[in-house]
C-alpha cells in the first residue's frame, strides 16, 4: 500500500486531475469501509458463510488500500493549492497549513483509537467500521459542497504532459551523451542560458539541442529530490520501530497504574500523538513568528532546516531508547522480581513525537513545494513512499540481523523473550545509522538549491 500513492499520483497529475482523483479514490475508500462493515455482520455458522466472510474481508482491505492511497496525497495537495504562492500573506498561511494538517490528522487518529476501539471491543465490530464509513461519506459530502469556491490549478496551459516533457529530457540527454559541450550550445543559441543553469546534473544539459532551458531545469528539480529522499530513509526505519519494538518493550515492563488496572502497551502510542498536538500550536504560534523576525523567512526556518531538526531529535530518541532498554535488561537479569515502570518509555515517545512534528510536516511541505507545480501529487506521494520504503527496509534489516545473531546457537537480538535478547544493541545500531544519515543529509542540504519557480 505504501507505494500505491505513486500510481495514483501519476494518474492525478497525468490525466484525471486532483479533484476527480479525490472523488474516485474517496468513493473506493467508502466502498471498502462499507464492505468491511458488512463482512463483520456475516455470521460464522457454516463453511460457506466463513468463506464469504473471508472473501468480503480481503476485498474490503484491497478497496481501502487503493482508495486511501489515492485520497491521501491528492487531498493534501489540493488543500495546499488553495493558497496563492505569489501573495506573501497566503504564502505564510500555506506553511501553517501543513502544520495544522498534521495537527488535524493526530486529532482524528487519537479520537479513532479512543472511540472506535471501545465501540469495536465492547459493542460491535460492524458498528465500529460502519461509523468510519459514514464519517468518510460525510467528509466527501462536505468536500463536494465547496466545489464552486475551490481554486483549480491549470498549470499546463497547452504544454505537453509533464511526464512526457521530463522523460524526453532524459532520453535526449542519453542520446546526445557523445556530443561535445560547444556543439550542444551552438546548436541552439537560445540555450546559451544553459550555461547559467544550476551546476548539478550538468549531463542533462546535453538535451539542450532539442529541449528548452525550462524543461531541462524542470527535470533537474525532480532529480535533485532523490538524494534528499534517500537520506530520509533512515528516519523512516526509526519511525517503523515505535509501533513495534517500543510496544514490545512496554509489554515487558510494569504497566500497573493501580491495583488491578494495567496500561495497554499499545496505548503508549498516544504519547506520540499527544506530543504532536502540544508541539504544533507552540511551533506555529510562537516559534515561527519569533524565528521569522530574525530570518525574514515566512515559515520561520527553511524546510530543510526543519527536516534536519527532526532527524536530529530522532537520533536522540534512539539513544534514549537504547539507554532505557539497557537499564531494563540489567534490572530484569539482576532481579527477576523487580520490573521497571513503563513510564520510563515516555521520554522516547515524546522525543519521537516532537521529531515527527518537525520532520513529517517539513517533508510534506518540501515535496509539495520543490517539485514542478504540475507534479505536486507525485511530490506528496514521494513523501509517503519514504515511510513505505522505510518499513520494508526495517523488516529486511531485522530479518538479516535475526539470522546473523542467532547463528552458532547464540540468542537472537530479537528473541521472543526480550529479557534474553538484545534489543538495546539494535537501538544503538539504529542510532549510529541515524547519525550517519544525518551527516549525509546536512552535507546535501548545505548545497541544495531551492526551486523558487513554484512560489
Amino acid at each position: 500500500m505504501a507505494f500505491l500513492p505513486l500510481l495514483w499520483a501519476f494518474v492525478a497529475d497525468g490525466c484525471l486531475g486532483r479533484f476527480r482523483t479525490i472523488i474516485i479514490s474517496s468513493s473506493l475508500y467508502i466502498l471498502g469501509l462499507g464492505t468491511l462493515s458488512f463482512s463483520a455482520m456475516v455470521p460464522s455458522d457454516s463453511d460457506d458463510s466463513n468463506q464469504l466472510k473471508v472473501t468480503l474481508f480481503f476485498c474490503s482491505l484491497f478497496l481501502i488500500a487503493i482508495g486511501q492511497s489515492g485520497y491521501k496525497p491528492c487531498a493534501k495537495v489540493f488543500g495546499a493549492d488553495q493558497f496563492d504562492g505569489n501573495d506573501l500573506k497566503e504564502r505564510k498561511s500555506k506553511s501553517s497549513y501543513f502544520n495544522w494538517l498534521m495537527f488535524g490528522s493526530c486529532v482524528s487518529i487519537t479520537t479513532t483509537r479512543l472511540v472506535s476501539s471501545y465501540i469495536q471491543e465492547d459493542l460491535s465490530w460492524s458498528l465500529g467500521f460502519g461509523i468510519q464509513c459514514v464519517s468518510m461519506l460525510f467528509a466527501l459530502f462536505l468536500f463536494l459542497l465547496g466545489t464552486t469556491s475551490y481554486r483549480f490549478t491549470s498549470e499546463r496551459g497547452g504544454k505537453k504532459n509533464p511526464f512526457a516533457r521530463i522523460g524526453r529530457v532524459f532520453m535526449e540527454a542519453v542520446k546526445n551523451r557523445r556530443q561535445r559541450g560547444y556543439d550542444i550550445v551552438n546548436a541552439n543559441e537560445t540555450l546559451l542560458l544553459a550555461h547559467q543553469s544550476s551546476e548539478e546534473f550538468r549531463f542533462l544539459d546535453r538535451a539542450a539541442i532539442t529541449c528548452g532551458f525550462a524543461e531541462i531545469e524542470e527535470a533537474k528539480s525532480v532529480l535533485r529530490l532523490v538524494p534528499i529522499w534517500m537520506t530520509c530513509l533512515v528516519y523512516a526505519i526509526v519511525n517503523a520501530q515505535s509501533p513495534t519494538f517500543f510496544t514490545k518493550q512496554g509489554a515487558k515492563m510494569d504497566r500497573s497504574i493501580s491495583p488491578g488496572i494495567l496500561v495497554p502497551a499499545a496505548s503508549l502510542q498516544c504519547f506520540i500523538n499527544i506530543s504532536v498536538l502540544v508541539f504544533i500550536p507552540i511551533y506555529d504560534c510562537l516559534f515561527v513568528p519569533i524565528a521569522r523576525s530574525f530570518t525574514q523567512i515566512p515559515s520561520g526556518i527553511t524546510m530543510l532546516q526543519r527536516i534536519g531538526t527532526g532527524i536530529f531529535l530522532s537520533v536522540i530518541a534512539m539513544v534514549v531508547a537504547a539507554l532505557v532498554e539497557t537499564k531494563r535488561l540489567q534490572t530484569a537479569r539482576d532481579d527477576i522480581t523487580l520490573v521497571m515502570s513503563v513510564w520510563w518509555l515516555v521520554p522516547q515517545y515524546v522525543l519521537y513525537g516532537v521529531a515527527d512534528g518537525f520532520t513529517m510536516a517539513g517533508l510534506q511541505e518540501f515535496f509539495y513545494d520543490q517539485v514542478p507545480s504540475e507534479l505536486r501529487s507525485v511530490g506528496m506521494a514521494m513523501n509517503l513512499s519514504i515511510y513505505g520504503a522505510g518499513n520494508f527496509l526495517s523488516s529486511f534489516m531485522i530479518s538479516v540481523l535475526d539470522r546473523v545473531t542467532s547463528q552458532s546457537g547464540e540468542t537472537s537480538w530479537f528473541d521472543n523473550d526480550l529479557n534474553k535478547g538484545h534489543l538495546d544493541y539494535f537501538y544503538w545500531l539504529l542510532a549510529s545509522l541515524s547519525f550517519i544519515g544525518l551527516a549525509f543529509y546536512l552535507w546535501l542540504a548545505k548545497s541544495y538549491v531551492y526551486n523558487r519557480s513554484n512560489t
